[in-house]
Parts: C-alpha cells; sequence; structure tokens
C-alpha cells in the first residue's frame, strides 16, 4: 500500500506509448494553473547523474552514501542505495520528496504498484490494455477506439492536452476537498 500525504498520479504503459512526452506537455500546463508539481521516474536500467571529473563525484567515491550539491538555484541530491532484487521501492522514492512545497506528485512507471494511475494505450503498438487487471486505474489516454471499453472508466484523447490536464486538475480538487477520497484511494 502506498501512503503519502499529498494526492499521486501514475502513468502506465508499456514502453514505446509516450508516457515522458505526454508528460513534458502536460507538466508545464498544471504548472500554469498553479499546481506545485514533484515527478518520479522509473528507470529500468542503471544511470548516473555524477561524473569523475566533478567534485562532487571525487566526494562521493570517497565514502559516503549520500551528496548533496547545492548552488543558488538548484539542490541535487545524489544517495547511492544498495540494489534490491525485487526492484526500486515506489513508497522509498515518494519518502525522499519535500512535501511541503508540493500540491501533486505525477509518477511515470511503477505500473505494478497500487496507486491511482493513468493508463496510456496506443492500439497499434498492439499490446494489452492494462485496465482489465489493475484496479488502481482512474481514466485511460488513448489515440484511437478501444476494443474493450471500460464502462467504469473515463476514457482521454491521448493526443488532447488540456483534456488530460483538466483530468488532472478535477482529481486534484476532489481530492483536496474530499480526505475521505484521498483515504478511498491509497488505502
Amino acid at each position: 500500500m502506498i501512503q503519502c500525504p499529498i494526492p499521486v498520479i501514475g502513468f502506465c504503459a508499456f514502453s514505446g506509448t509516450g508516457k515522458t512526452t505526454l508528460l513534458t506537455q502536460l507538466i508545464p500546463l498544471l504548472k500554469a494553473s498553479g499546481i506545485n508539481l514533484g515527478v518520479i521516474k522509473h528507470a529500468h536500467h542503471s544511470f548516473e547523474i555524477d561524473h569523475p571529473d566533478k567534485d562532487s563525484y571525487k566526494l562521493r567515491h570517497a565514502g559516503t552514501q549520500q551528496m548533496l550539491i547545492a548552488s543558488e538555484n538548484c539542490i541535487a541530491k545524489i544517495k547511492d542505495i544498495n540494489p534490491r532484487k525485487d526492484g526500486i521501492d515506489l513508497q522509498d522514492m515518494l519518502n525522499e520528496l519535500d512535501y511541503e512545497t508540493l500540491d501533486l506528485i505525477l509518477v511515470e512507471g511503477f505500473k505494478h504498484y497500487n496507486f491511482p494511475k493513468i493508463e496510456l494505450h496506443r492500439p497499434e503498438i498492439k499490446t494489452p490494455l492494462i485496465f482489465p487487471n489493475d484496479k488502481s486505474i482512474i481514466a485511460i489516454a488513448t489515440d484511437s477506439e478501444l476494443a474493450t471499453q471500460p464502462a467504469h472508466l473515463p476514457v482521454l484523447n491521448l493526443n488532447d492536452i488540456e483534456e488530460i490536464a483538466e483530468f488532472i486538475q478535477s482529481y486534484l480538487e476532489q481530492a483536496r476537498s474530499n480526505p475521505v477520497f484521498e483515504i478511498k484511494l491509497y488505502g
């Protein structure tokens, strides 16, 4: 069970569907409407943001487990973790965020976790729909007709970023105005 004091909405889909592309278009609209956003992205591969010629890299590799780099306009935290057999944990990632400055957290990936998600689906990619087996899907965004129409879920136009932004704003308003709404979704 995912626990978070502020609303979380995920974007789940199979690779190649356009999750990152959608988020890069959606985030400016949500920000313009006054929503302070945090984003967590699941990477399926190892990555390194620090480089051997940088002081932060040298300090980190001298033996620290956490490295904080700060300037006038940005703070970066690098925390080395031990690999887990079952992969990275979404709850651990949520716990790394500063909730005081956020209204909403968007999550790309982590589709096997139980938390509210918008499924992105492109039938031409020929991947199955996720919603029939995932009760935490709250909407489907697609670019064409679905073979299986979900009677209980809104279907959004994947190419209409404003429509998706409005859905998220409405969701956020419901979560803010009804504490039971948040408890029901997360528990």
